[in-house]
């Protein structure tokens, strides 16, 4: 039957009615609330998790959009003084001291105030948990094209894991909190899928719309329900291809009892049919080479043409061949080791050669010497500095980072492979000190890094890169990672924030984040010395800018010597240095001296004041100031 214009009439006034009293809803919603949004003064983008607290200690806290809504009555037409603060932003002092600001508070009204950005990494939004865009609903304003308030009854979970895996994105939660009861939630594994960006997904500067797996009475889905008492903790999630040429994930697994403590390893693979993890292998003790709890990998095929998965914890030091068969068989396992083939670290039994030469190779059941070990086996005289891969540390101050959990993945727009690491012991939070560094080669040399992001005594521990949302060309990644006030020493936690997981944004075109990198020496055609980055495979003779940065010169070649000069067309800088007349020259750095044969007029450079080699003398003046290298063990503690 077709509808007369009686009909039209009538269905067209419905929804302008509807229209209209959504309208009038949304009004009335802006009314009821005063609204002060947070911006970070460098991007003009809301800013989450920004506190604004009054002086009788009403704690407000910015959703993903930086805006809170304030709906106090006891605060209404009043003169409101609200401190601000957030984790890596500041706000300008007052003449006292004081870093916040006051407004007339009033229905309807708002605010916006600008915040300064300390981190290098932007903070974006919050990815999981309840709430995300709580203020932004109650105030009538425009959210992202994702679940608001609650997505399958989630308010906070643990550390993530994630791959690209048939044309979508798999993710993957620890425990899981709901609101129904404290033990409510899942504590076997909860799981999503998103599309990818650029296949429907959304731009992940914008947000993530998850899937979640559910059962049908809306109960989250446990993805490991492996047998046995207490939770199921995956890892090391990977994508293989079977036999047969099918991808399919795999992961290792951890049962744990008494809060922490591991009774049980294993493999699981993903299963189509129960769109849950499966067990392939399990073990009543831990297997070599087992990492544990929170690694992450990547593919890597080598210059003999074999693919390996490499397992980061949080440095890529441990690899299998990638297949699901090797996967699988913890006898396939490698450590890249400076120790006996067969051996650990309690055994303190170093692979040297006749001549005393540490060898570092891929062992099989022989783990790595994690950077504690190496700086114990350095303590008491049975390593030297220099023979270290990972000599972490703060490129500002020199101070040693010790990194606790991260992800390393191969970046395009830098040319090496990009750590994002949480510290562990860092000064003003133990897990909440997040930092960037770069190498040659996945198993380093891992020297120089800069924070990227800081916590004030709150921890954001296990960062995760997402490799799948890198744009142009790598310039731009993205990490997360998980906010908790565990093991932080802070009793007051997050609202809504706490035991979630926020997504950063870093552009790694920073000029903060020129880094000094490995240069290794070689010899030209008609062997003269010559300085190369990317080399690998031999120890590095220095570490220099690879660009000009502020404060330092070219240094270009001029024959056979090294000289401070102009680079131009048609001469190219064979690397960026500090200038010798420094009034102060930082802590870091190091002369480089040049050592001429007597009767070659060959010419080399060493940051060694005390090098001797026969023919040789050193010329009266170091020709610059280079970054110190592996040898180097941190300032002098005051």
């Amino acid at each position: 039957m077709e509808m007369t214009t009686i009909q039209r009439a009538v269905g067209v006034l419905i929804l302008v009615g509807l229209w209209i009293r959504g309208a009038s809803i949304l009004a009335a919603a802006e009314q009821a609330y005063f609204a002060i949004q947070v911006v970070d003064e460098s991007t003009g983008r809301g800013v989450p998790l920004v506190e604004l607290e009054t002086i009788h200690k009403l704690r407000f806290v910015t959703d993903s959009q930086g805006l809170v809504a304030i709906a106090e009555p006891e605060l209404f037409d009043q003169q409101v003084y609200f401190s601000v603060r957030s984790h890596g932003y500041e706000y300008p002092a007052d003449g006292f001291g004081f870093r916040g600001k006051a407004f007339h508070v009033k229905r309807g009204g708002s605010e916006t105030i600008a915040i300064k950005r300390i981190n290098l990494a932007e903070r974006l939004y919050r990815v999981t948990g309840g709430g995300i865009y709580r203020d932004s609903v109650l105030l009538g304003k425009q959210t992202p094209p994702v679940a608001p308030l609650l997505n399958a009854g989630v308010i906070g979970c643990d550390s993530v894991m994630a791959a690209s895996f048939r044309d979508r994105i798999y993710w993957f939660w620890g425990d899981t909190s709901r609101l129904n009861h404290p033990l409510g939630g899942n504590f076997h594994i909860t799981g999503a899928t998103s599309r990818l960006p650029g296949a429907e997904g959304l731009e992940p500067g914008i947000g993530i719309n998850f899937d979640y797996f559910v059962e049908s009475d809306g109960r989250l889905r446990g993805m490991a329900p492996m047998a046995g008492a207490g939770p199921t903790w995956i890892s090391a999630l990977t994508v293989l291809r079977e036999p047969e040429g099918r991808e399919r994930l795999y992961a290792g697994y951890v049962k744990i009892r008494n809060q922490l403590e591991s009774y049980q390893w294993g493999v699981v693979a993903w299963d189509d049919a129960t769109q849950q993890f499966t067990r392939i292998a399990s073990y009543d003790n831990k297997p070599p080479l087992f990492l544990e709890p929170q690694a992450h990998t990547f593919l890597q095929t080598e210059a003999d043409g074999k693919e390996y998965v490499y397992f980061c914890n949080p440095l890529p030091f441990t690899r299998v061949p990638a297949t699901p068969e090797a996967y699988c068989d913890f006898s396939r396992y490698e450590g890249f080791s400076c120790l006996k083939t067969g051996t650990g670290p309690e055994a303190k039994e170093l692979d040297r050669d006749r001549a005393g030469r540490l060898q570092y190779a891929w062992k099989p059941g022989t783990p790595p010497l994690t950077q504690q070990q190496a700086k114990q086996f350095i303590a008491e005289g049975k390593l030297e500095p220099r023979e270290r891969r990972i000599a972490l540390r703060d490129v500002v101050t020199g101070r040693a980072v010790e990194a606790h959990s991260g992800s390393v993945y191969w970046n395009d727009y830098r040319k090496r492979w990009v750590l994002i690491t949480v510290e562990l012991f860092g000064e003003s939070s133990g897990l909440g000190e997040v930092w960037f560094a770069e190498a040659d080669e996945p198993t380093g040399p891992w020297v120089y890094a800069r924070k990227i992001v800081t916590h004030d005594r709150y921890s954001f521990y296990n960062p995760k890169q997402h490799p799948f949302f890198d744009q142009e060309g790598g310039r731009v990644i993205f990490f997360e990672g998980t906010y908790t006030h565990t093991f932080s020493g802070n009793p007051e936690a997050t609202p809504r924030y706490d035991y979630n997981q926020i997504m950063y944004r870093l552009d790694l075109s920073r000029a903060e984040l020129a880094l000094p990198v490995a240069f290794y020496e070689v010899n030209s055609s008609n062997q003269d010395v010559r300085f190369v980055v990317r080399a690998g495979g031999t120890e590095p003779t220095f570490f220099a800018m690879e660009q000009a940065t502020p404060g330092t010169i070219p240094m270009v070649w001029q024959q056979s010597r090294l000289e401070a000069g102009m680079a131009s067309e048609e001469t190219v800088a064979a690397f960026y240095a500090l200038p010798m007349d420094l009034q102060t020259s930082p802590e870091t750095t190091t002369p480089l001296y040049e050592y001429g044969h007597q009767e070659t007029g060959r010419y080399v450079y060493r940051t060694d004041a005390d090098w001797q080699q026969v023919g040789y003398f050193r010329t009266p003046v170091a020709v610059c100031r280079v970054w110190k290298g592996l040898e180097y063990s941190g300032p002098p503690e005051r």
